[in-house]
């Protein structure tokens, strides 16, 4: 295809943003991932769909080298950051908001937002985006509901200026106002050039999101299209999700 693949040493001669080749990974000796080759373009929305235990929350950590690698090698605009501890591909513009979410709960929220800035992030960034933490910026992180500790934790990571925004399962329990919310934040980040991989049980809210789709089964990717073909197809999302047709 033309203009695709690498040349040189971190010259890439497309818009490749992140590259994984036969990635074998998990946790210790337990292998999770199968062997899954992805790229992911500069500016792309990409959902990642499969049932529970599939390994999305596995790439996700791989992705962010929260995990072991057992084979295989992941790049970063042409480089190799398969040896990269996590602080390292923050650096380079790699940003999770992990499933768990992972917030203090002992600090305030603004002392959670401080913990994740890097270089010249603002709190009034956060703020403009989330208002109810402006309100509650003075409140504990445990005080605060399922809505606005994912709020908290979304923001908490975007203060880290990231270039991709990894996003694991971000809706999960989360009343039908709050997704719809969230999904406009997203909706928004991406618009604004930003590339985001979501991880998301509801199909049909991703793939209504992404321009492209990704269904994971045993650690492999096993189907990908265009996301608006894919929520289309029935016999694949029934397969692979037990769903029928999501639009």
């Amino acid at each position: 295809m033309p203009g695709c693949g690498i040349s040189t040493w971190g010259q890439a001669m497309d818009n490749t943003l992140l590259s994984l080749k036969d990635v074998r990974a998990g946790y210790g000796p337990t292998q999770v991932l199968q062997g899954i080759s992805l790229d992911v373009k500069a500016g792309e929305r990409l959902a990642l769909i499969g049932r529970n235990g599939v390994g999305k929350t596995t790439l996700l950590a791989t992705i962010m080298g929260l995990t072991t690698l057992h084979g295989g090698s992941v790049s970063w605009e042409g480089k190799p950051i398969s040896g990269l501890p996590p602080h390292k591909r923050a650096g380079l513009g790699l940003g999770l908001v992990p499933q768990t979410r992972d917030i203090f709960k002992s600090l305030t929220v603004e002392e959670n937002l401080i913990s994740g800035i890097r270089g010249d992030a603002r709190l009034e960034e956060a703020y403009e985006l989330f208002p109810r933490l402006k309100e509650r910026r003075r409140n504990g992180g445990g005080q605060l509901s399922g809505g606005e500790q994912q709020m908290l934790a979304v923001a908490r990571t975007l203060m880290g200026h990231p270039r991709l925004l990894m996003l694991d399962e971000p809706l999960e329990g989360l009343a039908p106002v709050i997704c719809e919310m969230l999904m406009g934040v997203f909706e928004r980040l991406a618009s604004e050039g930003r590339t985001v991989i979501l991880v998301e049980q509801h199909a049909e809210m991703a793939l209504k999101f992404a321009d492209r789709g990704v269904v994971l089964e045993s650690g492999r990717v096993v189907h990908e299209a265009p996301a608006a073909a894919l929520a289309k197809d029935g016999e694949v999302l029934g397969r692979y999700l037990g769903l029928g047709l999501v639009s």
